[in-house]
């Protein structure tokens, strides 16, 4: 299982940022996918899905509206583009695989996180 997460990094509140998350060792077109976030001091929260054809999303209600997931599946990847992020979307970001839930103890494989600062 090879996911690995790109994209993090130091943003300004109000600001944007596009988290990329490419998968190179499973099938990935028929698998449904996901991000999550983690906080420090925080336990491991969903954040949004997206299934196999990328037709269906769901989203955490903090994001909603906010963050778009999508994925490429000719490319094997997975985005999510974050908008008017704000001071507690500070976290690491994980992207999962074989997400079938919103709860990441049902999470199939996870990448290595990517860093994502939000600075007032």
């Amino acid at each position: 299982v090879q996911l690995q997460a790109s994209g993090g990094g130091l943003v300004q509140a109000g600001g944007s940022l596009t988290l990329s998350c490419i998968d190179s060792g499973r099938t990935f077109s028929k698998d449904p996918m996901g991000w999550f976030r983690q906080a420090p001091g925080k336990e491991r929260e969903f954040v949004a899905r997206i299934n196999w054809s990328g037709i269906i999303t769901y989203y955490a209600e903090s994001v909603k509206g906010r963050f778009t997931i999508s994925r490429d599946n000719a490319k094997n990847s997975m985005l999510l583009q974050m908008n008017d992020l704000k001071s507690e979307d500070t976290a690491v970001y994980y992207c999962a695989g074989g997400v079938s839930s919103g709860e990441a103890k049902y999470v199939d494989a996870w990448g290595q996180g990517t860093l994502v600062t939000v600075s007032s």
